[in-house]
């Protein structure tokens, strides 16, 4: 089974091997003087040979040092100390060597005519007097270098081309595709050659730097006593000047005594003999001084040249610490470096990011345009259907023609015959032989007659044929006619579409909200429009050429009408399937508001206008000239009303005019302001109703987005006099509550302290804050959750997350219904994105559809009876995703097939579904596309055999639905919508009619496996059961008829409610 490399190897492991490979391009063009950088390694260990670095002129300097010191202190070392000194040996010369690696034969070189340094890539801050050394290279190592450096100048040169095309293909998303995975690879393999031989020279070169840092130390310590020597020949020095000065003094002296002898002339001679003997004492003491001096001055002398060495030997350390501070510089410098190139890698890694992006675009574009081609092949096919068609009628008319023309030419030959007959009676006596041939042309002429008659007989036939139709057809128009006319009278128009009654609806409220008709008016021609009478649907027929003055006047003549037993019921919601959809929440919307208009209630919907929505699936889109103002902290902002009809609603968009732009975020969830964007919406919906004048008899709110509608409505606009409404709302998963701060309520006009209540919208788990979700269910007369099981799953603790207490206390007006489906749109017999469209009674398609989703994503089509497992889902852990994981290799090991489609919001999820899906990606057998595609989708569902759901809790669920209905047995575990739409086959306590697919009830690996074994042993031992089950599943109705009788129900018997409490009120 085929592996794929990981996205994150190639984002940032090539990025730092090219690098990489752009530092040794660079340190070779210096020859004198080489800096080689080391980046940090992966995180791997490595194996890494022996790196021995000496320093040749740091030891050649110590020896020298020392020769000196020794033949300057000679004379004192053998008079002081006598003991002899060993001569010190000079050290060897420096050895550079690298061992090559083993996997990739490379080799680390420094290569230098002088000297070489070496930066390392600073770990930890380091000193300046930490960071000096001088390195010399042997001639053996500067051969290996050279021969190395011509590997990784070929390497450099290789990749460096690849970076080339790459660079190339960035221009284009269609380009991305020529990048070939063996270059891909070969880029990986030359990046992960550098990234081995760059980690092998840092490792060496940080065991050189700790043998350099233990040199330096020994350097320090030498220094440290040739300081405490120079210290000591300082004090010596000292004491010889302080003795040179007495000397001068006492020869002062001795010259001043010599000058007083020589002025004191002749004196006596005992004192003359006794100046004589005192100048002989003088004078031997002034030798004896002299000869001091002598000693003094020579000792003075000798310290000098030592000193004088001491100095030299002083400024050539001095030299060799300037020397590694120099170094130390080199350092620093290529820390600065180490900055720019991790700038370089940070650029070149977004630049393949976006790389990335395009390639994903290129690859969406290609998916979007195979569903265009499927199209475009389908349109084709029935282009040649049309043509057959139009051969055949064209083939019948050419008949016709043909048998007109055969008679005519009949009629030809009969009339010539008469002339020749008329010949023959003139020559009829002349011979026996001619009379013969008269007979004989006689007999003919018989035949002849007889056949024209035949022909005269079926021209009359077929002209007798043609008169009977158009005679009946002419009765049959007249008939509808008469039945058009009466219904024009007593009934409503059933053959307009329900996008007309819409549109004609928008048009009488946009009359209102402009003050062109008065609210009476407006509520008569809405009921009318409401019963579908004849009689607007001619008014509007006439008047649609006219001015908008003519068409006032003809609407208002018809405003006398007898009160409709429909209801009118408003939909206040953030979403509406397709022009603004995210979830279920949007189809449901859609789906059911469909089923009420068919069973003949006033339907309309109030949507926030979006600035992502899909306009282009919405009819007849109008701004209406006026302008509603609408109350927000503490001022009314001005809000613009759009109408138009989508899917046959008629929709109102509120466009707020707020300055912090709420609906044009590119988005319709996931801003930081939500609660005030949608409490907003709730109040202007509110607004919209009481200022248009309707008096509707339910308001259906969806999901925390518009449960501001609730408390709302009966604290504020129900006093205002819009109190005709019961209200309903909808949670679609307790999930979601919207909980907010509690002063953020003050925003829409509800008082905080009065609503801040445990009894009303305080939050059961934190005090200090408001739920929405809580404050409309404690505000609505009716609440509803989308399927029975969840209805009693919300109520436990675990379900109702913090609701379940406030759930159980209205638990009467609290109820389940199950969702359906929108039927027309989830049709197999009509679905345009399938490539063979098929039914209950033929499935032939189903297979043919099998077989080109295999072609499609490239798996195998050898065994077309391999059964195939589908999934489509949101991958967050609602839907269980460890499951959905498993049930792939589970999958895999029974022989099957397993497609998933869907994508994750949780960005560790998604990563785990990509190694996944790479890990598959050439894979005979599973296929992972992790995102969404609608017509993907649908192809997945014709095509899959078995559909999987092992959602951990679910609040309906629709694939499981959609599923049954294009014959794809649904597993799924037992919770939620899931438990009320599928039922186990294995199951005797459900009907036989009711058995539909394979349950099972613990969330864990043993639960999957139990019931997707199951589906693969009926799958393929029970072929005949499992085409019954396919067939029943088709067969089985999930449209929102049921559900919409539901809500019906409960509307009515709310309203029934509420007009007996208001007439026992009176």
């Amino acid at each position: 089974m085929a592996t794929k490399l990981s996205t994150y190897f190639l984002s940032h492991r090539l990025t730092t091997a090219l690098n990489c490979n752009t530092i040794t391009a660079n340190t070779t063009n210096d020859p004198k003087h080489t800096n080689v950088r080391f980046l940090l390694p992966f995180h791997r260990s490595l194996s890494f040979s022996s790196f021995k670095i000496r320093n040749q002129n740091l030891r050649s300097s110590q020896y020298k040092r020392r020769q000196m010191n020794k033949s300057s202190s000679t004379e004192d070392s053998e008079s002081h100390h006598p003991q002899p000194q060993p001569q010190p040996q000079p050290p060897p010369p420096s050895v550079l060597s690298v061992v090559p690696d083993d996997e990739t034969g490379a080799s680390v070189h420094v290569d230098s005519e002088t000297s070489t340094s070496v930066d390392v890539e600073p770990i930890e801050q380091l000193t300046e007097a930490q960071n000096s050394q001088r390195l010399t290279v042997s001639p053996e190592a500067k051969a290996l270098a050279i021969d190395v450096n011509v590997e990784e100048d070929e390497e450099h040169s290789s990749a460096s081309d690849e970076m080339k095309q790459l660079a190339v293909n960035m221009g284009g998303g269609e380009k991305l595709s020529s990048i070939q995975p063996e270059d891909l690879i070969g880029m990986i393999r030359n990046a992960e050659k550098n990234t081995l031989l760059l980690n092998k020279a840092r490792v060496y070169a940080l065991d050189d730097l700790e043998r350099i840092f233990h040199e330096k130390d020994k350097l320090q310590g030498e220094i440290n006593v040739l300081e405490r020597r120079l210290a000591e020949n300082d004090a010596k020095m000292k004491v010889a000047a302080q003795e040179k000065i007495r000397v001068e003094l006492l020869e002062a002296q001795l010259e001043k005594l010599r000058n007083e002898l020589a002025e004191s002339g002749a004196t006596e001679r005992s004192v003359s003999d006794l100046f004589e003997s005192q100048n002989n004492v003088f004078n031997n003491e002034a030798s004896l001084l002299q000869n001091n001096t002598l000693l003094q001055n020579s000792s003075v002398h000798s310290l000098s040249e030592e000193l004088g060495l001491l100095r030299t030997e002083n400024m050539s350390l001095k030299n060799d610490i300037e020397a590694l501070r120099a170094e130390l510089s080199n350092v620093k410098n290529t820390d600065e470096r180490v900055v720019t190139l991790v700038k370089q890698h940070s650029s070149m890694k977004s630049s393949l990011q976006d790389l990335e992006s395009k390639l994903i675009a290129s690859q969406e574009e290609v998916s979007k345009l195979s569903g265009l081609k499927v199209e475009c092949k389908d349109l084709w096919e029935k282009v040649d259907t049309l043509q057959v068609l139009l051969d055949k009628a064209t083939k019948r008319a050419d008949q016709a023609i043909l048998v007109l023309q055969q008679n005519q030419d009949l009629r030809k030959k009969v009339d010539k015959l008469e002339e020749s007959l008329e010949k023959a009676v003139v020559y009829k006596l002349s011979s026996e032989k001619l009379q013969q041939y008269n007979e004989l042309m006689q007999q003919k002429m018989k035949l002849l007659e007889e056949h024209l008659q035949r022909s005269d007989e079926e021209i009359h036939s077929y002209v007798q044929l043609y008169q009977d139709s158009v005679q009946e057809f002419q009765d049959a128009l007249k008939s509808l006619k008469e039945e058009s006319s009466k219904r024009a009278l007593d009934e409503p128009v059933d053959d307009m579409p329900w996008e007309f009654w819409s549109h004609l609806l928008l048009i009488i409220d946009g009359w209102l909200l402009e003050k062109k008709i008065s609210t009476d008016d407006a509520k008569l021609l809405r009921e009318m429009v409401w019963k579908r009478d004849g009689r607007i649907c001619e008014a509007y027929m006439e008047s649609r050429e006219k001015k908008e003055r003519e068409a006032l006047a003809r609407f208002l003549k018809l405003t006398s009408s007898p009160k409709s037993s429909g209801l009118s019921i408003i939909h206040i919601a953030a979403e509406m399937a397709p022009v603004a959809k995210v979830g279920g929440l949007g189809d449901v919307v859609t789906g059911l508001c469909k089923a009420l208009q068919k069973r003949g209630h006033l339907v309309e919907i109030v949507l926030p206008k979006y600035d992502c929505m899909q306009y282009d699936r919405i009819h007849n889109l109008r701004a209406l000239d006026v302008v509603l103002e609408s109350y927000f902290d503490g001022k009314l902002y001005k809000n613009k009303i759009w109408v138009g009809t989508v899917e046959g609603l008629p929709v109102y968009f509120i466009e707020p005019q707020h300055p912090e732009k709420f609906f044009w975020r590119g988005q319709f969830y996931g801003e930081h302001d939500d609660f005030r964007r949608f409490s907003f919406f709730s109040r202007a919906a509110l607004e919209l109703l009481l200022q248009s004048g309707k008096k509707p008899d339910i308001i259906h709110c969806h999901d925390w987005q518009t449960a501001f509608v609730a408390p709302l409505y009966w604290d504020i606009y129900a006093p205002k006099g819009l109190n005709s409404a019961r209200i309903c709302f909808t949670c679609h998963n307790f999930e979601y509550q919207g909980t907010a701060p509690g002063s953020e309520l003050a925003s829409c006009g509800l008082d905080v302290h009065q609503m801040n209540r445990p009894d009303r919208m305080q939050d059961n788990s934190a005090l200090d804050r408001v739920n929405p979700v809580k404050g409309a269910v404690v505000f609505s007369n009716i609440v509803t959750t989308v399927s029975p099981t969840y209805a009693q799953e919300v109520r436990t603790a675990e379900g109702g997350k913090g609701l379940h207490s406030t759930l159980s206390f209205h638990s009467k007006k609290f109820v389940g219904i199950l969702n359906g489906i929108d039927t027309d749109a989830w049709n197999p017999a009509t679905d345009t994105f399938l490539k063979v469209q098929y039914n209950v009674n033929d499935l032939q398609g189903k297979i043919e559809n099998k077989i080109a989703l295999r072609k499609f994503l490239g798996l195998s089509n050898a065994d077309v009876k391999q059964p195939m497992v589908g999934c489509i889902t949101r991958l967050v852990p609602q839907k269980g995703v460890h499951l959905i994981r498993h049930a792939i290799y589970r999958t895999l090991e029974l022989g099957g097939q397993f497609v998933l489609l869907g994508s994750s919001p949780v960005a560790h999820i998604q990563r785990e579904f990509e190694g996944i899906a790479n890990h598959f990606m050439n894979h005979d057998d599973i296929r992972l596309i992790l995102k969404y595609d609608e017509s993907l989708s649908h192809s997945i569902f014709a095509a899959s055999d078995i559909f999987i759901i092992p959602s951990i809790f679910e609040p309906c669920g629709l694939t499981q639905m959609i599923a049954m209905r294009y014959g794809s047995i649904p597993v799924a575990r037992k919770t939620g919508g899931l438990n009320d739409s599928v039922f186990d086959v294995d199951d005797d306590t459900v009907p036989l009619q009711f058995q539909n697919g394979f349950t099972f009830l613990t969330p864990d690996e043993h639960g999957v496996n139990s019931a997707l074994d199951r589906a693969f042993n009926y799958y393929r031992n029970n072929t005949e059961v499992w085409q019954q089950l396919v067939q029943k599943d088709m067969n089985m109705d999930f449209s929102w008829e049921l559900s919409a009788t539901q809500y019906e129900e409960l509307y009515l018997n709310s309203v029934a409610r509420a007009r007996v409490a208001a007439n026992r009120a009176q």
